[in-house]
């Protein structure tokens, strides 16, 4: 059994109190025998060491005392504790895809409601009622769906993203959110709501067309390339009206400015209308001049 220094000291103090009780218990009763006694010198020894018994008891209390309040720092002056390696984080399992899964059609874009409803991002995402009540599924989605960490990409190759980063250079063009998924339902509606700095831009929802579980699935934004802010841009996954992955990145740098092309102005060319010409008159027909 391997014993520490402050294992030590508590055994310590342990033994001195409990040998302080016992001589205190000793002493007394020794002192009573002694009364017992009746040759004089007998009983003056018996008393003696009744005292000693006696005094040896606030002795060892003292000891118990000064062992417990400066024995354990006096040890580690001469003998340096050696450090303790601390415990290696245990590895998470990591969920393992159920299944191959099969390449769902690219979710189409929707129209931005009419509603000026922006909200504003909050410690809790939540479902804003205009986009709610866009919903068509009437599918109960599965709450133990599940969606992996976004990555953010301007090109995805079989459903991978090609370079993720977090910080985009203007100009972007477009981007890829590209996520795993487990444990989904066909049919049940998923939403996609893309924020910079706070303002909704942009989103996207429809019933879920995919596997119950796979890779691949992404959101993709592809406004003009003015539209491309500068800023911090967050985008919120939904199934149903629960939240369930919210990634960030940042753009930075001017948008470019968009060039307008003049088309060119016809400009009508007047044709003179000719005027008719008169029409010229019959000549006069002449009678014959009577003969004589």
């Amino acid at each position: 059994m391997n014993v520490d220094i402050h294992d030590a000291v508590v055994m310590i103090v342990i033994l001195a109190i409990g040998g302080s009780l016992v001589s205190l218990l000793l002493g007394v009763r020794q002192m009573r025998k002694s009364r017992q006694v009746s040759y004089y010198r007998l009983r003056q020894q018996a008393v003696s060491h009744a005292w000693w018994t006696l005094l040896l008891a606030p002795f060892l209390a003292g000891l118990a005392y000064v062992v417990g309040a400066f024995g354990e720092p006096v040890a580690y002056r001469y003998f340096p504790p050696s450090p303790t390696p601390s415990p290696s984080p245990t590895t998470s399992l990591t969920p393992t895809i159920s299944q191959t899964p099969t390449i769902s059609p690219i979710p189409s874009l929707t129209d931005t409601p009419a509603e000026s409803h922006t909200p504003t991002i909050t410690p809790t995402p939540f479902m804003p009622e205009a986009i709610a009540l866009t919903f068509t599924s009437l599918v109960t989605p599965n709450p133990g769906a599940v969606f992996s960490p976004l990555q953010f990409s301007r090109q995805i190759a079989d459903f991978v993203p090609v370079d993720p980063q977090t910080v985009f250079e203007n100009p972007v063009g477009r981007i890829f959110a590209t996520f795993s998924y487990e444990g989904m339902i066909e049919g049940a509606q998923w939403t996609a709501l893309w924020f910079r700095d706070g303002e909704l831009v942009h989103h996207e929802t429809e019933p879920w067309q995919g596997s119950t579980g796979g890779y691949g699935a992404y959101s993709l934004w592809a406004p003009p390339a003015e539209e491309w802010l500068p800023g911090t841009y967050q985008v919120i996954m939904f199934v149903g009206l629960e939240w369930k992955v919210l990634g960030e990145f940042r753009v930075s740098g001017a948008p470019p400015t968009p060039t307008f092309t003049l088309s060119p102005t016809i400009t009508p060319t007047i044709t003179p209308t000719l005027r008719p010409s008169a029409t010229p008159r019959p000549s006069d027909t002449r009678w014959p001049t009577p003969q004589p």
